[in-house]
């Protein structure tokens, strides 16, 4: 027998609200992971109209922008990107590059997928044109 429904829980403005906030908590331990990682964070939920990109990082000559995704669930990890949101980063990522790129730095997207009870899962360059 369950126990007395929250109303809450069936709330869209509230699960909006707390999927928020899992997604800040998500982003600022992926950026303490990189860091540790030898990464140099320059900035973070970097706004543009195309969208958004969560993370921008370097290290050394590498300039790379990254989209954290978090899951309640490691085993939902695998379809937390997709080729869309990977597109929709990319357009973010081309129009940030003048911004933040130095001539013949190697730039590329990461993609961070995260989860409770295990460590950051890397997907390196996970966006390449014509993919």
């Amino acid at each position: 027998m369950r126990g007395p429904s929250n109303s809450s829980d069936r709330d869209p403005m509230n699960r909006r609200a707390r999927a928020e906030q899992r997604g800040r908590l998500s982003e600022t331990l992926a950026a303490w992971y990189l860091r540790l990682s030898g990464w140099r964070v320059l900035a973070s939920r970097v706004r543009t109209p195309r969208g958004e990109v969560d993370l921008v990082v370097r290290r050394g000559r590498v300039l790379c922008f990254v989209e954290v995704k978090w899951r309640a669930r490691a085993q939902d990890l695998d379809s937390a990107i997709d080729a869309h949101r990977l597109r929709r980063v990319a357009a973010s990522a081309e129009a940030l590059a003048p911004r933040f790129a130095r001539v013949g730095d190697d730039i590329r997207i990461d993609v961070l997928l995260m989860a409770p009870r295990t460590w950051p899962r890397r997907i390196v360059n996970a966006w390449q044109p014509g993919r």
